[in-house]
């Protein structure tokens, strides 16, 4: 018992020594991947790594930190919210994403998501249209040690040309139509995944695969999300 205790403080220095932070919700990360996604039919071994990797309290306000692995949207200003843990999940497996693959993300947030494919994808792109928000999750992203993800902060609409086309799009605000640029940017059998309807009401989650250079959508389950925020708004 006595080496258990010297042992379990060693590893506890050694990590301070380092400037490690200590993750004290790994147990809730566990439960919330076994009890919120597992359990609800999400198979893909790579999303699930990743959803249990990612240090989710870390990318929300401090406010609602103790709320960070709860199954529900939480907001982190400026009108938007980080989703929830399962369609965060179910949106990534989706996609089928491999470590060759290059990621477009439209609605940066706080990062989460961006974080969730980094873990997998060779490269993320992601676009936030609102400064603060865009600024907060490169830091983040970079304090974490992902370097495979580059920030911009503009108009997702127009996607990001000279970095495509993508593998992957994945559109985390809801818009009332599929943006006719984030199709040519879609890779020949990429897949984009993108709320479409209302922002005021139930919104369709929709899956586009492109093939012989046209998109093929095919709507998934209802859901809720934030506006898809243009700059002429």
């Amino acid at each position: 018992m006595r080496r258990i205790v010297i042992l379990f403080f060693l590893t506890l220095y050694t990590g301070l020594a380092l400037g490690q932070p200590l993750d004290s919700y790994s147990s809730q990360r566990r439960s919330m991947v076994q009890t919120q996604i597992r359990n609800r039919g999400v198979k893909h071994e790579e999303t699930l790594k990743a959803m249990e990797t990612v240090q989710r309290h870390l990318f929300v306000p401090s406010s609602y930190r103790s709320s960070a692995y709860d199954d529900r949207p939480l907001p982190i200003g400026y009108g938007q919210t980080i989703s929830q843990p399962y369609i965060v999940a179910y949106m990534t497996e989706l996609m089928k994403p491999t470590k060759d693959m290059i990621a477009l993300e439209i609605g940066t947030g706080s990062g989460y998501q961006a974080a969730v494919l980094a873990e997998i994808v060779d490269r993320v792109y992601t676009i936030e249209i609102v400064p603060q928000l865009g600024t907060s999750a490169e830091s983040i992203l970079k304090k974490q040690g992902y370097n495979n993800v580059t920030v911009k902060i503009a108009d997702g609409y127009h996607g990001w040309k000279e970095k495509g086309p993508f593998d992957i799009i994945m559109v985390t605000a809801a818009a009332d139509h599929i943006p006719p640029p984030l199709i040519e940017q879609l890779k020949e059998g990429g897949k984009m995944i993108i709320p479409v309807g209302s922002p005021f009401l139930v919104q369709q989650l929709m899956l586009v695969e492109k093939k012989n250079g046209k998109a093929r959508t095919r709507s998934l389950i209802p859901v809720r999300f934030v506006p898809f925020t243009r700059s002429e708004e």
